[in-house]
């Protein structure tokens, strides 16, 4: 086992980060935390694994931002529902993006669970693209810089522990877990009072 354990730590030390950046753009929490945990077990850089982590999440928004620029609702009604993204959702977001601007893409990046149909919407409206990057990047770092103290954190508690007790890995790869369920369910919960106070009912 001890030995397995060494060639997936060597596999992923040579080869992880071709896939880091991939992997972010599609699912940026899960994976910054595990690979910012991975970086305080040696296998990353973590300077690099943030870096990656603040451009995955920037690729993504751009994307979205993209979708809704150039096809409009037309591409909420056709994938949206694939995605959760409805036409009801990003209307209500678009009337609160418009009442206050950049400011929503900054707080939907670290507070709330809306962050595909904001985006979406901010492409619909044609906001300003500088200031949709200016907005994204600054979200981006803060939320980025969270996760990857979270996962170094884990990490360095999974080294120091392990030295002491065994199965101390698996205590803090379930607390990891649990962390990212969390995380997610606050950001949910966030967007539904989000909308609560502006009058739209439920996400």
């Amino acid at each position: 086992m001890e030995q397995t354990g060494q060639i997936i730590f060597q596999f992923l030390r040579h080869y992880g980060y071709f896939v880091m950046l991939p992997l972010m753009i599609a699912e940026g929490p899960v994976v910054t935390i595990i690979a910012a945990m991975l970086a305080s077990l040696g296998a990353f850089n973590v300077f690099i694994v943030l870096i990656f982590s603040i451009l995955g999440d920037f690729i993504g928004d751009v994307i979205l931002y993209g979708l809704g620029y150039r096809y409009g609702m037309g591409f909420v009604r056709r994938v949206g529902k694939y995605l959760g993204i409805t036409e009801k959702l990003v209307l209500r977001m678009e009337k609160y993006f418009l009442a206050h601007g950049g400011k929503t893409i900054f707080a939907v990046k670290s507070t709330t669970g809306l962050c595909w149909a904001t985006f979406v919407a901010a492409g619909i409206v044609k906001m300003d693209f500088k200031k949709f990057v200016k907005f994204s990047i600054l979200g981006g770092i803060i939320w980025s810089g969270f996760l990857v103290a979270m996962g170094y954190f884990y990490g360095y508690l999974w080294r120091e522990l392990k030295i002491y007790i065994g199965w101390a890995g698996w205590i803090i790869f379930a607390v990891a877990a649990i962390s990212i369920i969390f995380i997610n369910f606050y950001k949910m919960r966030e967007a539904k009072e989000l909308l609560a106070k502006n009058g739209n009912g439920d996400v």
